[in-house]
């Protein structure tokens, strides 16, 4: 098929999700000519086989991925859109690939399925390539980001354990400052006391030598006229 087909990514969405079918509610109206209210989409869908929620942006992404590179011709996707209409139809499994199979081979006389596995396997080669771009991308996302923070979060730790290791210094000196001043404590009593002493001892000594020479002064005067 061409890709110039119009519908051709709103045939590969519904291969794989389940969109949510339910009208939206409308609000009451309040005044002339409101506006319309745009529903806003979940960011997650479930996916067709009903096994998981899938992200829509990368829905997205994957159905613009695969409408882009849709081959020209009947292939698997037209034959994925034959298989799609037998939903209705209250066949089996098998039977309805196989009436699949009969309406698909109705389009461009198609023998046999090797165009269903040969492009199927394209497809499948794409998104392969996409992932691998896709874990290249998110390795250096890491490298670049989380590395940054990581590189960040060592240097943290680094400068932590030198702030510790300070600290750890500081309440030593101050433990050893303490101490210290205990003793100077003691050391400031006993100089005191010493120095408080030789202090008595000097003045004690001073007036001996004083009281002398006042006293043999008043005898000269006394007795040498």
């Amino acid at each position: 098929m061409a890709d110039s087909e119009p519908g051709i990514g709103k045939k590969i969405l519904s291969f794989f999700i389940k969109e949510n079918e339910e009208p939206a509610k409308s609000a009451p109206i309040t005044g002339a000519n409101p506006e319309p209210i745009k529903p806003v989409p979940s960011p997650t869908v479930p996916n067709v086989a009903g096994t998981a929620n899938v992200d829509r942006k990368f829905v997205e992404h994957f159905v613009s991925l695969l409408e882009k590179a849709n081959l020209p011709g009947p292939d698997y996707f037209e034959y994925k859109q034959a298989l799609q209409s037998m939903d209705g139809l209250s066949l089996g499994e098998e039977k309805q690939f196989q009436a699949a199979w009969a309406s698909f081979k109705a389009m461009g006389g198609v023998k046999d399925t090797t165009i269903l596995k040969t492009s199927a396997d394209q497809y499948l080669a794409i998104l392969a390539r996409d992932r691998e771009s896709f874990l290249k991308d998110v390795e250096k996302a890491i490298k670049d980001r989380v590395g940054a923070l990581q590189d960040e979060q060592k240097k943290l730790e680094e400068s932590n354990a030198s702030f510790i290791k300070q600290i750890e210094e500081i309440q030593k000196k101050i433990e050893e400052n303490k101490n210290r001043l205990g003793q100077i404590s003691g050391e400031v009593t006993e100089q005191s006391a010493k120095i408080n002493a030789n202090k008595d001892n000097f003045e004690i000594t001073y007036l001996s030598f004083a009281e002398q020479i006042k006293s043999d002064l008043l005898k000269i005067n006394q007795y040498l006229k």
